[in-house]
């Protein structure tokens, strides 16, 4: 963070400060994350009261903190921590005199090329980007508070909860370069429509000045259509004719791929480390936006190539000590991330010989269509040929129930919950066998990737 007096960062928010300090590091609202010299953020919520914390953050390195009220830190207070947290951060990139602010949303893939553009922005030049998924009224300005006067790229990624959210963490930072990954069925249950998705999402377009960029997936209707909302430069990225196009993809035996990327009549090879079905479009998506910031083509494929996973718990790989593969891509989960995820299952079955076995638990936030949802995921496994079919929870059942009506040349095998899918699985898995683990955050799937690797009856594992 830039550094600011307790007093000017109450005269930036409209608070009091009571105290003085001096703010150096980041802000943070979490006392096992501190940020040293930083400034603790105080969330009064429904269960925990962040401000009775305040001495465990100061003990961490905390120099002050903002709240409701005072503290044993020097505090400034302010009647509402999360609008003035927005100022500040708003404040903090006005203040930044060469960074280029990249931000991106979509239904699906936010975080995923949000690390890929990262990665590719930090060969370049002094990048901050957004920790995990941190894209919401809390997060966007945590991301922008960590920015110093020598960032040259400042990585956004911001999600949605309704008409407007886009719209606010834009004027908390607003972009030169916006993308729009895709517009699915994430959160259907929220919007009621993908048309409703789409209004929401494209306000991240229309934030964009005259000058900007606006970088539009050319394979999505929803999203390409957008290209009238702004008066920005817009690029697309996607299958050929795309301004940033992708052709010639193939996959290793543990569903890796290569591809060819073209812009403005070069090409460049990209090799990409990552596991997963849908990997080409969240690459394509960051070259199109460091691209647009200037790096050249080659540089971009080169570091797309070499970036590992940065988040957990999405599509990530690990062979056990005796040959078990499991792909943990447990962090979340909507119907098009499910069929990607089953897809690239039966793709590392049909290249290694491996059995495939998929472990899925519910998709929350789908609304009125979450059974028909469910159902369909089960049919699609049944489609690609998945060997071994295991439902978690009750809410699953249908997946099950969709896998047999597709006729399924495997199993299907529905249990109570975690504990039960987690000891069925200790005695049916081997080391002959590649497992999927995947649903939405709240089924907490990785604990049972977590107990077939560790906790199963076999020790010692190494990462692919």
């Amino acid at each position: 963070m830039i550094e600011m007096t307790l007093a000017e960062i109450a005269d930036v928010v409209g608070g009091v400060a009571h105290g003085a300090a001096t703010v150096t590091g980041g802000a943070f609202l979490d006392t096992r994350t501190p940020e040293s010299g930083g400034l603790f953020v105080a969330i009064a919520g429904e269960r925990v009261d962040g401000h009775a914390f305040a001495a465990a953050a100061g003990a961490a390195g905390a120099a002050a903190a903002l709240g409701t009220r005072p503290t044993e830190l020097p505090t400034v207070v302010v009647p509402d921590v999360t609008a003035a947290l927005g100022r500040l951060a708003r404040h903090v990139v006005d203040r930044l005199p060469e960074a280029v602010v990249l931000a991106m949303t979509g239904s699906q893939g936010k975080t995923g090329t949000k690390d890929y553009l990262a990665h590719v922005l930090a060969d370049a030049g002094p990048t901050v980007a957004t920790r995990g998924n941190f894209n919401n009224e809390l997060g966007v300005p945590l991301t922008v508070l960590r920015a110093g006067l020598d960032t040259r790229y400042l990585v956004v990624e911001m999600g949605a909860r309704g008409i407007g959210h886009v719209a606010e963490l834009c004027a908390i930072a607003p972009p030169h370069i916006a993308a729009v990954l895709n517009v699915g069925t994430a959160h259907i249950g929220e919007f009621g429509t993908r048309e409703a998705i789409a209004q929401a999402k494209g306000e991240i377009v229309e934030a964009l000045r005259v000058d900007g960029t606006a970088v539009l997936n050319a394979d999505d209707e929803l999203v390409a259509a957008m290209a009238t909302r702004t008066g920005a430069t817009v690029t697309t990225f996607g299958s050929a004719p795309a301004d940033v196009a992708v052709s010639a993809i193939t996959s290793d035996d543990l569903g890796r791929q290569s591809f060819e990327l073209v812009h403005r009549g070069a090409g460049a090879t990209v090799h990409l480390a990552q596991v997963g079905a849908f990997q080409w479009r969240n690459a394509a998506a960051a070259a199109a936006m460091a691209l647009a910031a200037g790096l050249d083509l080659d540089a971009v494929a080169d570091s797309l190539g070499d970036a590992a996973p940065a988040s957990r718990w999405r599509m990530e790989l690990t062979e056990r000590s005796d040959g078990l593969v499991v792909v943990n891509d447990a962090y979340n989960a909507n119907p098009e991330s499910m069929r990607a995820a089953l897809e690239t299952l039966a793709g590392i079955g049909a290249s290694s010989g491996r059995r495939t076995v998929a472990v899925l638990g519910e998709m929350l936030e789908l609304g009125d269509g979450a059974a028909d949802a469910h159902v369909g995921v089960g049919s699609y496994a049944g489609e690609v040929g998945i060997d071994l079919l295991v439902t978690v929870g009750p809410a699953a059942d249908a997946v099950a129930q969709g896998y047999e009506a597709a006729g399924g040349s495997g199993e299907a095998v529905t249990t109570a919950g975690r504990d039960a899918a987690a000891e069925w699985l200790r005695h049916n898995v081997s080391a002959a066998d590649v497992v999927l683990v995947k649903a939405s955050r709240g089924a907490a799937l990785e604990l049972i990737a977590d107990d077939l690797l560790t906790g199963g009856g076999k020790e010692g594992s190494t990462t692919a």
